[in-house]
């Protein structure tokens, strides 16, 4: 099986958040993305080129957001980060469209991974 155009690349950028109804009101209004309800902790949205999230489900961190890679094979790419020294931070958890988990970097830079599968 051949990987996907989307394999192993970044696929989504997820916000931490205090308040989801602010920062969906400040991004529609500073700069038109469109939003999506998921309940009452989660909205993604789009600006038209790329997706994300604004999430309440974690600490707000003003450093930065969460970045999100896509994998066509969850287990495949959780074992090659590993084997290239990163840790893994959340274990593989199911949400509404897939599985995903996170992992740290060498230098501790937390990123995700997600698959439909």
């Amino acid at each position: 099986m051949s990987a996907s155009q989307n394999d192993r690349r970044i696929d989504y950028v997820e916000f931490n958040v205090a308040d989801l109804a602010r920062a969906r009101a400040f991004y529609e209004k500073a700069f038109g993305w469109k939003m999506t309800d998921y309940g009452p902790e989660y909205c993604a949205f789009t600006d038209g080129r790329l997706e994300g999230g604004f999430t309440t489900q974690g600490t707000p961190n003003p450093g930065g957001p969460l970045v999100i890679l896509y994998a066509d094979d969850l287990a495949a790419t959780q074992a090659g980060i590993e084997a290239a020294g990163g840790r893994i931070v959340k274990p593989v958890f199911d949400f509404p469209g897939g599985r995903r988990f996170h992992f740290a970097d060498p230098d501790g830079y937390e990123l995700a991974v997600w698959s439909k599968a």
